[in-house]
């Protein structure tokens, strides 16, 4: 059978089981490639293919479990209360205000360039106030996604990195025309929380509220015996070390955050007993985000190693006439959406980017512009059962992936069209070529 078929059957496939809820994210990453390896008559190689898959995710998988694990246990300290009770402070009950606050900050936190930490410390200090004025979550987590799905068009960014490393050209340069777009999708999202806070304002009104938080479901820090309110500042100095070094690249994303994790073990909780209990509180999300990261691995694997992404490559280029060849910029920015869903970033950058890249240079689109155009999809690719942070950020609010998916798409699309009608208007890339 041809492999491209298999490949968007496959998709279809596994698409349809979780938006049905007849299977898990987990169980489908696992059961439907591999049904369709050995469909297409891979058995004999189905197993190196997994290998390659997992060992490709690894260092992800082991940055996302420290990086949950430190991030956890500075929120058991208490670091970011004051930020919650200063928030309180600064919005007085006023859902509007929560709302565009919650774009400012994950705007902030997402600097560092990884999706997993900023969910962690945004819904740390936000979920609180959502929950305090029974304030929709769905709005939270669309809000976030969308801004994260921005700001990871950082050069140490994920997306970023991978377009330049697939067509050999410098991070930078690729990224800096790309900041006008970034500012008015921002804009954009601003407006948004603005729309969401006024319906939030008639449905339950203002409510006064400045006290800090307690013990309680409102609370940041759920453990009262974990804080740490004498080693706040240390305990500061160590996150604002960590984000440093994430955008520096001083060492591997994974080793800054086991190095993160051990010293703030050590000093905040030195007892081996505490140590174990602070673990053992936290080891249901980290094997729930993990466990996902590498039955991933599997999917993209097979994806790869079977053939099938760049047979479905090939036939998506193939469909495109030759009249629309000069358009191949806003061509491959209306492709990186439903792509970038369907299929991993690493399928997409390096399996699909240079075929487009190939067939723009043939009506005299650079390169440079088709990388800039396939990064306008992220906000939408924030919203794949693919990503394993999206898991995390339902998970920490609350929500059902599913309900999440539905309510966030259109506004993530959104978002997408303003970004690359701005590139096309600052010359980020061609509207023809």
């Amino acid at each position: 059978m041809d492999l491209a078929l298999l490949g968007f059957l496959m998709v279809a496939t596994f698409m349809t089981l979780i938006m049905t809820k007849r299977m898990t994210p987990l169980v489908a990453l696992i059961v439907v490639p591999t049904a369709f390896a050995l469909l297409a008559g891979f058995a004999g190689g189905v197993g190196d293919m997994m290998i390659d898959g997992i060992k490709n995710l690894a260092p992800t998988g082991v940055m996302l479990l420290f990086a949950i694990l430190f991030f956890s246990i500075m929120t058991d300290t208490g670091l970011f209360d004051p930020l919650v009770n200063r928030l309180l402070r600064v919005v007085h009950g006023d859902p509007l205000l929560i709302l565009v606050g919650s774009v400012v900050l994950c705007a902030l936190v997402s600097l560092d360039g990884d999706g997993s930490t900023t969910y962690i410390i945004t819904i740390s200090a936000l979920l609180p106030l959502y929950k305090r004025y029974d304030m929709s979550r769905l709005y939270l987590c669309c809000l976030l996604m969308s801004t994260s799905g921005i700001m990871n068009l950082t050069p140490w960014g994920g997306p970023t990195a991978r377009a330049a490393s697939a067509l050999k050209l410098d991070p930078a340069t690729l990224f800096l025309p790309l900041i006008p777009g970034m500012i008015a999708g921002l804009a954009f999202l601003i407006g948004l929380a603005i729309f969401f806070g006024r319906k939030e304002r008639r449905r339950i009104g203002e409510v006064k509220g400045t006290g800090p938080t307690a013990f309680t479901g409102m609370a940041v820090s759920q453990f009262p015996e974990a804080r740490r309110p004498k080693l706040r500042w240390f305990n500061a100095v160590l996150t604002v070390a960590l984000l440093a070094g994430l955008v520096s690249g001083v060492l591997p994303l994974s080793v800054l955050m086991m190095l993160a994790f051990a010293i703030a073990m050590i000093v905040n909780y030195p007892q081996i007993a505490e140590q174990k209990e602070r673990i053992a509180a936290h080891a249901g999300n980290v094997l729930s985000v993990v466990s996902l990261i590498f039955a991933a691995g599997i999917f993209t694997g097979i994806l790869s190693g079977t053939g099938m992404v760049e047979a479905m490559s090939k036939e998506v280029v193939a469909m495109i006439p030759p009249a629309l060849g000069p358009y191949m910029a806003p061509i491959t920015a209306a492709l990186s959406l439903p792509f970038t869903f369907f299929i991993s970033n690493d399928a997409f950058y390096f399996g699909m980017l240079p075929i487009l890249a190939e067939a723009g240079s043939h009506y005299g689109v650079s390169p440079m512009a088709i990388a800039r155009a396939s990064l306008m999809g992220q906000p939408v690719h924030l919203l794949s059962p693919l990503v394993p942070s999206t898991y995390l950020l339902v998970s920490l609010a609350g929500i059902d992936l599913a309900d999440h998916q539905r309510f966030s798409l259109i506004p993530a699309v959104l978002v997408c069209a303003v970004m690359t009608i701005v590139g096309m208007l600052v010359l980020a890339f061609p509207l023809i070529g």
